[in-house]
């Protein structure tokens, strides 16, 4: 049996005048999926949201959600969906429960039904023992699951999720993590944007790639990370003699067992097929171009790596604060 695809994508664009945000984007989202849209601030993560939460007309191409067009069908999209803004839109002066009752009557939702997703709400996310206390006594991270909860009072078959953990510290990141976990274990489909690195490769089924308003690579963190081929030995140069990063990486590029080398401000990181050939040839390349190694670093593929890979630069994430 074939898998239902939730949301599907082709060939979708939207210009802002003469500044492309995004170009022939197309991808699919499977129902019951955590799918991540990753990359840098500025990439057109959040345009790509907006579009297919029907916010932004795109200027070319086609978005569906459960086969309802985004531009033709609004208000059928509109009724599958549901949304959890970066920017936190939280009364300080309501309650918890205040919050959900005030959007259940702008949903038109039934009093008995509002009631009951309330209950059912607070209790997915831990905010039982705080739902009558003044959202002003919340902290990041309870403020942050009164949003999981608003986005997932009208019941929605997707949750858009824009920066989920931004801003947060690592516990309450940990913590929302799990509620999203749990979200996908009720069907739940889930579609996230997110610059960290770590999020995408811990919560993510499948995820894209998208730099410069592109989908550079698209499939999961597993299939990613082997696509690269090879583990990586990062150096680490000494500052007085950066200025021999360039030779020494011309030197290693004769290198049988080195599959690909990257330059990077602090040195340069190698993809290598057999680490143990590949590392004397490398240490003997550096003794020749005098070039003073302070650290050796040996990994396996991370996303960090594909990404680099895909987009030839890091990604710039922004650090929650506490990191």
């Amino acid at each position: 049996m074939g898998r239902t695809v939730a949301i599907e994508t082709l060939k979708l664009a939207k210009a802002f005048g003469d500044v492309k945000a995004i170009e022939h984007l197309s991808f699919q989202v499977w129902e019951g999926e955590i799918f991540g849209l990753l990359g840098p601030n500025g990439a057109g993560k959040s345009t790509t949201l907006r579009i297919l939460l029907t916010l932004l007309r795109p200027t070319a191409g086609h978005a569906t959600v459960f086969g309802h067009d985004v531009v033709q069908e609004p208000d059928r999209v509109r009724r599958l969906i549901g949304y959890v803004p970066q920017e936190r839109a939280i009364d300080r002066f309501l309650t918890g429960r205040e919050h959900l009752l005030l959007l259940g009557s702008l949903y038109h939702l039934p009093k008995d039904e509002t009631l009951r997703r309330i209950r059912e709400i607070l209790k997915l996310v831990d905010l039982e023992d705080r739902a009558d206390h003044l959202a002003k006594t919340y902290s990041g991270g309870m403020k942050r699951k009164l949003d999981l909860a608003c986005g997932l009072l009208p019941n929605p078959k997707v949750l858009f999720l824009d920066e989920p953990t931004l801003g947060l510290d690592v516990q309450s990141r940990l913590r929302i993590w799990d509620y999203i976990r749990r979200l996908k274990e009720r069907g739940i489909t889930v579609v996230m944007t997110t610059n960290y690195l770590d999020e995408a490769d811990h919560l993510c089924d499948r995820l894209a790639i998208i730099d410069g308003g592109r989908i550079m690579a698209l499939g999961s963190p597993a299939e990613l990370k082997a696509g690269l081929g090879g583990d990586v030995v990062s150096l680490t140069v000494g500052a007085a003699d950066m200025d021999r990063v360039e030779s020494l990486a011309k030197s290693l590029k004769a290198v049988p067992s080195i599959r690909a080398i990257s330059t990077k401000p602090s040195g340069i990181d190698i993809r290598v097929e057999s680490p143990e050939k590949a590392l004397p040839a490398i240490l003997d390349a550096a003794n020749q171009q005098a070039c003073r190694l302070e650290f050796i670093e040996y990994h396996r593929p991370r996303l960090e790596d594909v990404f680099i890979a895909q987009t030839g630069h890091a990604i710039r994430e922004e650090f929650p604060s506490g990191e």
